[in-house]
Order: C-alpha cells, then structure tokens, then sequence
C-alpha cells in the first residue's frame, strides 16, 4: 500500500516557518537579555573600582591648600581606582581599557581663606566607554563615589 502526502493538507513547510520565527524571536530575546548582564557585569566591576578609590582617598595623606588635589594624591587615587595598588605596580587594569585619565577626583573644602580643611572626597568615572557586543554605554560622571575625608591633612607650605 502506497501512502500520499496528501492527508497533510499542504501543511508540510508550517514547522520551518515556525521554526524560523521563533528561532528569530528567542534569538533576540537571549541576546537582548546577555547584552544588559554584560553591561551590569562592567559596570558593577567598574562601581566597585571606584568605591575602593573613593575609600582610599578618604584616608589618604592630602596635601593641597586648595580643593584641587596634588599630583600625588591625584595619581595614587588614580592607580588604585585602576589598578587597585596606589603605587601603580600592577599594570593590567580592574576594568578593561580603564585609564587614569577616566578617574576624576573632588574634594570638598570647608572654611575659608587659608583655613580650608577637606571635609569629603568624591571620585567619579568620565568619558569610559563600556563595549558590548552589539553597543556601547559611555559613562558620564558615573559611577560616583563621595566619602567624609577621615586622613591626615597635611598641606605642602
């Protein structure tokens, strides 16, 4: 006995069609989903870099009259927010392609004239482009991290 196709109606090609679109839709979905745990993923690496920066310059030596930092302050919070050793010693970054040049410090002053003391340090990300597989989100400002400053003042005269 010889059996046709014909008991199915024409329906043979539907499960490739289906197949097609809901392959199409879970693709979408899963690359969406992996895409947003990427960029939390970096950006959470790169938020913990700054909170261990941020708490180091709070209790770091600093020695400005001013609200803008010395170079050593500046470099050694710098080092650590990147490479997290203040000395700069290790040099494969925290965070993939974070520099220097991305960590931005402030410092808070309170008083005036020549009896300002640094009351807070914030230290915050700019111009670092987080790249992902199918874009990219650029940090502006942020994360941003702002401690009481607990260290030792002691101006340069």
């Amino acid at each position: 006995m010889h059996k046709s196709r014909r008991g199915w109606g024409g329906r043979s090609g539907h499960a490739m069609v289906e197949f097609a679109l809901g392959s199409t839709i879970l693709v979408t979905v899963f690359a969406g989903a992996f895409q947003y745990g990427f960029i939390f993923y970096q950006y959470n690496a790169l938020e913990n870099a700054v909170i261990n920066g941020a708490h180091f310059a709070s209790q770091y030596r600093y020695d400005s009259l001013t609200s803008t930092p010395s170079n050593t302050f500046q470099t050694a919070v710098q080092n650590m927010v990147v490479y997290g050793d203040p000395t700069g010693t290790n040099t494969t970054p925290l965070v993939k392609n974070l520099a220097s040049s991305n960590v931005n410090i402030s410092v808070g002053m309170l008083g005036s004239g020549t009896a300002l003391v640094p009351v807070s340090v914030t230290v915050f990300i700019t111009g670092y482009t987080i790249d992902a597989i199918f874009g990219k989100f650029t940090c502006t400002n942020k994360p941003a991290v702002t401690y009481a400053y607990q260290g030792i003042f002691a101006p340069n005269p």
